[in-house]
């Protein structure tokens, strides 16, 4: 029972860090003018004028970070396949505590185009797969003919999805090292010790 309940309040407490993450994410880039959403796939098969695809699926291993759009979703999920929508979050936290206990889930189900991945059955898990560094997912890939295209040349620029959490965490080591310079409330220096 509390290995249960531990599983339900840690899916709780990630998920309102991805969404915290989809948010500073999203603020970050409009300050820099960048915009970072999730591709949807309709636009950029338009955009590529993809029309076939070949008939077969198969089933194949693939890196998570080639997976940049969703088929219906790209409203919920920001580039990094972050929740931005608190709507999903049951769904989410469902994956999450599946994922924490170790169950198998189903293969997501992908559409390709060239190296790129689109997601159409499973963005929930390929978002929880991406919160936690997963490289790689089990799935079922419809392939569509197309040109080469890559990844970064579908979005433009590829976004740093893992670059955001080694930036805060650097920040706080930063912070915490030993004999950190500082200063009080009145402005006056002083020097913090890291206890350890």
């Amino acid at each position: 029972m509390i290995a249960q309940i531990n599983a339900e309040t840690q899916a709780e407490v990630d998920f309102g860090r991805a969404r915290r993450r989809a948010l500073i994410r999203r603020v970050g880039g409009v300050v820099r003018g960048d915009t970072f959403g999730l591709p949807a796939f309709e636009e950029v098969r338009k955009s590529l004028g993809v029309r076939h695809r070949f008939p077969l699926a198969r089933t194949e291993t693939v890196e998570v970070e080639k997976i940049i759009g969703s088929v219906g979703r790209s409203d919920d999920f920001d580039a990094c396949f972050l929740p931005v929508r608190s709507n999903v979050s049951s769904r989410w936290e469902r994956v999450d505590r599946a994922f924490q206990r170790g169950e198998e889930l189903p293969p997501v189900s992908l559409y390709r185009m060239g190296d790129a991945y689109f997601v159409n059955d499973g963005n929930h898990r390929v978002s929880v797969a991406r919160y936690h560094g997963v490289e790689s997912i089990d799935a079922v890939v419809v392939t569509f003919r197309s040109p080469r295209a890559t990844p970064a040349e579908v979005l433009g620029a590829m976004p740093n999805c893992s670059g955001l959490t080694s930036r805060i965490s650097n920040k706080l080591r930063s912070a915490l090292s030993p004999r950190k310079r500082g200063r009080n409330r009145r402005g006056k220096p002083t020097t913090i010790q890291a206890e350890g």
